[in-house]
């Protein structure tokens, strides 16, 4: 147990530098989630609806962090392969989930900034006082939605193994989980046939969580499932990284380089 987690801790840390000194991350963790923020704050400012800004601030915020952790997560392993170190993970002794959770976990850190970068943002620009109720409810919420969002990246990591192009499939993913996730739009008002999907993404529980925990209700409810629908998503990665780097090692067919 001790050498399990002094390799995620050195992990994790040589993952949160790289991404900190990246000008690519740098800009997509810095530049992106205020500009998205400010174009969804400008669009809710034309009806003068506090309540609605108050949604929509909220909303921004973990916004930021589901574009940090999507874009990057779906293309890590296709990272690697560029690098040239992707052989030196699959040949490693350890398993790639335990290589592909600490990166993930470091990007859900960089997220945690766009939040608390997007809610000064909010406030310096559109003066907005986002008004939460319970401050230990809402941290924490927001922490169980970096945690869940880290292990639904582990799963878009280990899904995009075999997709050269694995940058833009988490770039399709973006626009459609700022609705699906509720961001903006709650998620009663999408077609009912999308709501399965809508459920079946742990972010959308999260969000519901931190608006609970802003709202002054109970958000323990939304937090159990959230933990649940990560949780799923954790064991069906691992599973799919074992199983997926078996087969590659068996008919060599993953084409690292």
């Amino acid at each position: 147990m001790r050498s399990y987690l002094r390799q995620q801790r050195i992990c994790y840390l040589l993952q949160l530098r790289v991404l900190s000194t990246s000008l690519f991350d740098g800009l997509l963790a810095v530049f992106f989630p205020l500009m998205f923020a400010t174009a969804a704050l400008l669009v809710y400012r034309i009806k003068d609806d506090p309540d609605g800004m108050q949604y929509a601030g909220l909303g921004a915020a973990i916004m930021g962090m589901w574009t940090c952790q999507g874009v990057i997560a779906s293309s890590l392993l296709t990272r690697e392969r560029w690098a040239g170190t992707l052989e030196l993970l699959v040949a490693a002794p350890i398993p790639l989930s335990r290589v592909l959770v600490p990166i993930t976990m470091a990007l859900s850190t960089i997220g945690l900034y766009c939040v608390v970068a997007t809610i000064v943002w909010e406030r310096l620009v559109f003066d907005i006082r986002l008004e939460i109720a319970s401050w230990p409810l809402f941290v924490l919420s927001v922490l169980m939605s970096a945690l869940t969002l880290a292990l639904f990246g582990f799963f878009l990591s280990v899904t995009a193994v075999r997709y050269r192009t694995s940058w833009s499939l988490g770039a399709a993913l973006e626009y459609p989980g700022w609705l699906l996730c509720g961001f903006l739009v709650p998620v009663d008002l999408l077609p009912d046939w999308l709501h399965p999907l809508s459920w079946s993404i742990p972010t959308t529980w999260a969000m519901a969580a931190v608006r609970d925990a802003a709202n002054g209700v109970s958000p323990w409810g939304n937090l159990g499932l959230c933990v649940a629908v990560g949780l799923v998503y954790a064991v069906v990665a691992a599973y799919l990284g074992r199983r997926l780097v078996e087969s590659a090692r068996r008919h060599a067919t993953l084409a690292l380089t």
